[in-house]
């Protein structure tokens, strides 16, 4: 029998675990689902980025120039960072050899007598003809052996505060010493380089009765080289002063610590 309109109506209310929660879960924000969405996204999105740009040309790949040592480009306006291969891992009379036959291996052949170059065996003359003898082309060892001879010796050595034989008054220490900067190629074959490096040096006597304290000197050094004996070995050279920054604020080294640090801190042996 049908039930009139005003019949009292009978509400039924289940227990709470009972309850349709089907509104309730609607509404519940779900954001482990959303982050993994997003998650999806990104990497979408880098993996898109990175095959577009592995076709593209490096636009420092002139050369080796604003590479560094692990690929990395150089800051833009800094220059060319330091690149390039293995060092080489032979010497001869503590001088690096057995450089790749590239322009890289040029470079590193040209810092590497410009560091010989300007060391103190340059002021000795058995020494300093070891070192030519070790560097130089056969075909130019002579020429390059007169001027040496001629840069080092005699007058040289007695502005500097020098015997004859290149020996430091007692008590002193001379330094000369030469720190590449960096290094340009001017000219490259397979037959022959021209490099220039920039420098800086140290050069002067060591010690409290010192006249000629030690001083820093900028300079760029131009090594012409010929590919010769399965090497790089050099048949010319020329030096000019610079470029040279602004001198630091900084306070001059006592005559002991300049000593100190000549006899404590050994020189390189440099490849790139």
């Amino acid at each position: 029998m049908p039930l009139s309109d005003d019949q009292p109506h009978t509400r039924t209310r289940l227990p709470v675990g009972e309850q349709p929660s089907s509104q309730v879960s609607a509404r519940q924000p779900r954001p482990l689902r959303t982050l993994l969405t997003v998650l999806v996204v990104v990497t979408l999105l880098v993996v898109a980025i990175s095959i577009a740009n592995r076709g593209k040309a490096d636009p420092g790949a002139s050369g080796t120039a604003g590479r560094s040592a692990d690929g990395a480009t150089a800051t833009a306006g800094a220059g060319p960072g330091p690149s390039g291969e293995q060092p080489v891992s032979t010497t001869t009379n503590g001088i690096a050899g057995g450089f790749p036959h590239t322009d890289q291996g040029a470079q590193s052949a040209a810092v590497n007598y410009a560091v010989a170059i300007g060391s103190a065996d340059m002021f000795r003359a058995e020494s300093r003809h070891t070192i030519v003898a070790t560097i130089a082309d056969p075909g130019a060892a002579a020429a390059l052996q007169a001027r040496l001879d001629q840069g080092f010796g005699g007058d040289t050595a007695t502005r500097y505060g020098l015997d004859a034989q290149g020996r430091a008054p007692k008590g002193l220490t001379f330094v000369s010493r030469t720190v590449p900067v960096g290094t340009k190629s001017a000219g490259y074959s397979d037959s022959d380089a021209k490099i220039e490096v920039w420098c800086t040096g140290l050069t002067g006597l060591a010690g409290e009765r010192s006249v000629q304290p030690v001083v820093e000197n900028w300079y760029t050094i131009t090594l012409t080289l010929h590919w010769t004996g399965g090497d790089w070995k050099l048949s010319d050279y020329a030096s000019r002063q610079g470029p040279a920054p602004m001198p630091g604020d900084q306070q001059a080294a006592t005559a002991d610590e300049i000593t100190g640090a000549v006899q404590q801190f050994g020189g390189f042996r440099y490849a790139r």
